[in-house]
Order: structure tokens, then sequence, then C-alpha cells
């Protein structure tokens, strides 16, 4: 069996390979294949691959030659139009925002697994490629919310006077929320945070923060372990608390998305005209529209004192990790189901992990997901 690797667009820094996997990938008895110049966003050259196992193609080639193609985004149209019927297309598809994209699948019978479906199991923790993308994403939040702030984050006592600790407020405690309160705390701020759902209070306080408590009456998540769309009254009561929060933090993190929906809309242009001190905002949501009224994807957009920025891809301050995650992520799910034996992966549809991230297959949509809602 072969597996071939595209190389992302510039604007990404991150591959879906790295050589050490590559290896591992050889040992299982499966071919690597790579796009040349996969690894120059992370500064891997084509070499190391190659001593890896791997053998480098052309683009074109890619397409033509493997039964399995890895990447990290989606595929473009023209990607599309290059795959081979029955050919496995595995990346970060995004099947509720990119449904042109999966009925070419379906027109031109090419299988397909999104990364974003992984089921957060204990079984597939090894597989699961979104939080390991938003663990690195909260801990990049913070590290461009310092580097936009131009103020230091922990007290600092001198001769010269004291300066009192940077205050961080983070929108949502998911895994990338966490993580950016675990690292603000590492470097001294104060911390703020907020989420809707119950259990996260709790998450909250071990890594060091303070949850802001709102009073939004009954509240839910999914199976999958995402916060439910709140109420029109429900976003009132938790803007109007939210503002008076903001206004009085150096840093803002927000991470609030819902699962298959747009990114709600938390923080306003009003709130914002109400500072009166500099603010830096991250909004990590962007690509399900964005978190903050106004902000604009990859832009630097300035209301008053406050900075707005939102980064489509904050994994690039540490795309080196961040490609060897999601690698080891896309060798453990294809390990998963790969028979040594027959050398040819296993498409067992009882199996909930395969099931569930398996998007189309044999001109059909599988995932119960997709067909049933969440």
């Amino acid at each position: 069996m072969k597996i071939g690797c595209l190389k992302e667009k510039k604007e990404d820094s991150r591959t879906c390979i790295v050589p050490k996997i590559a290896a591992k990938f050889k040992n299982l008895g499966i071919d690597i294949e790579i796009e040349k110049g996969i690894g120059e966003g992370i500064d891997i050259p084509d070499e190391d691959y190659i001593q890896a196992g791997a053998t480098v193609r052309s683009r074109k080639e890619i397409f033509s030659s493997n039964e399995v193609i890895l990447k990290v985004n989606s595929p473009s149209k023209d990607d599309i139009h290059q795959l081979k019927p029955k050919t496995l297309f595995i990346s970060f598809l995004d099947p509720f925002f990119e449904k042109e994209k999966i009925d070419q699948f379906l027109k031109n019978d090419i299988n397909s697994i999104s990364m974003n479906l992984i089921l957060r199991s204990t079984l597939a923790q090894k597989m699961d490629a979104l939080s390991s993308q938003a663990n690195l994403a909260g801990y990049a939040a913070v590290i461009l919310g310092i580097s936009n702030l131009k103020k230091a984050m922990p007290m600092m006592t001198t001769p010269a006077g004291t300066i009192s600790p940077a205050k961080v407020f983070v929108i949502g405690a998911g895994v990338a929320g966490l993580q950016a309160i675990a690292t603000a705390k590492r470097l001294g701020a104060k911390i703020e945070a907020f989420d809707t759902r119950l259990e996260a209070q709790e998450q909250i306080r071990s890594l060091g923060g303070k949850p802001l408590k709102i009073d939004l009456g009954e509240t839910s998540s999914t199976a999958q372990g995402y916060a439910k769309q709140l109420s029109e009254s429900q976003v009132e009561i938790q803007r109007n608390a939210i503002e008076k929060a903001i206004l009085s933090s150096d840093i803002v993190i927000t991470t609030a998305q819902v699962f298959s929906k747009k990114a709600p809309i938390i923080i306003t242009q009003e709130m914002l005209k109400k500072a009166k001190k500099p603010i830096v905002i991250i909004d990590l949501a962007i690509t399900t529209g964005g978190n903050v009224e106004g902000s604009t994807a990859d832009e630097i957009k300035q209301v008053n004192d406050v900075k707005i920025l939102a980064p489509t891809y904050p994994t690039n301050l540490v795309a080196a990790d961040a490609s060897f995650l999601y690698s080891s992520n896309l060798y453990n799910l294809i390990e998963y189901f790969y028979d040594k034996n027959l050398k040819r992966l296993n498409y067992d549809l009882n199996n909930e992990i395969i099931k569930n991230c398996l998007v189309t297959f044999n001109s059909q949509i599988i995932s119960p997901i997709l067909n049933k809602g969440i």
C-alpha cells in the first residue's frame, strides 16, 4: 500500500508528515511518497524524508499513484478533480462548511475522512488531531498576545517600582482555552476565564484561573463535548458580564465555537468602544466566523485602544511541533484500521471510530454525525 502526502499552501507552515513518522509508516509496510518541498515550512529538506524511506514526487504524480492521500487542510477544487475514484483523502475537511466539496467527493466516488470528526474517547485520543492542534493554538495565542501588548506578564518588584501582572481573560475553556490559561499562568499573568459548561469551572481552577461566574440558567454539551448554542436571552446576560471582564483585561483570548455551526459573536464593537486602556484580543474562532464582531482573518483591526488579531493559522508559531503531532495523529489512525496481512485498510463500518470520521465511502455519506445531526 502507498500513501501520498501533499504540501500545504504557503500561508500554512505545517506539513502532514515528518521524517520520523514517515519511517514509522515504512516499518508498518506502507510506502510513503511526498510532494517535493513538503517540509519547507518547518525547515525540513527533502533529503531527510528520503533518509527516512520516503520517495519524492511531483504533486501530479502524488495524485496518480497513491490510494491514500494525506493533507492538513481540505483539498482545493483543483485537488478534487485530480483525485482518482476510490482514493481515500484524509485532512481537516469541514463537512459542515464545505458541502460543495463533499458533493464533489460523492459525485467522483472519492472516499474521505475528516480529522474534525475523530471521536473524543479514550481509545481515539492518539488520533485526535483537533485537540492536538487546538492545544498548540492556545499556547500560540498567549505568545501572540504578549508580542502585541508591550507589557510584561508577571508582577515584577524593582527598585524603581512594582509592575502589576497582566490580566488575561479567556473565553471558552475547551482544549485551546485551557492551554491558554495554563501558558498565561506559567508566565505570571492573572487569569480569569469563562465557559458556559459547568464542568469546565473546576478545570479552570485547576490551572490557576478564576472562573467568571454568570448565571445563564440551564446549559448543556453535545455528545462530542462541545458547548451547545445559547438562547438569545442567555447570550445577552453573558455579554453584559463578559464586557466588564474584557474592559479590565490586558489580553483577551476567544476560543468559543459551536460544533457544526457558525461561531457566536461574543465581543461587539459597542463593547470595544468603551475601552479606556490598551487591550489585545486574539480571536481563535475566526475559521468558523469569529467571536469578535468585525474581526477579519489574518488582519489586525484597531478599535480605539483595542487591537484585534484573528489568525487563521495560529500554529504557524509552533509549526514544527504542530506538524509532528498531526503526523502522529494520522499514523495512529491509519495503523488502527490497517490490515497488515492483507496490506490494505479495513473499512469496518461497525467500528465506532472509523464510522464517525468517515465522511464519504462508496459514494455515500457514512458518518452518523452528518446523517443524523448532533
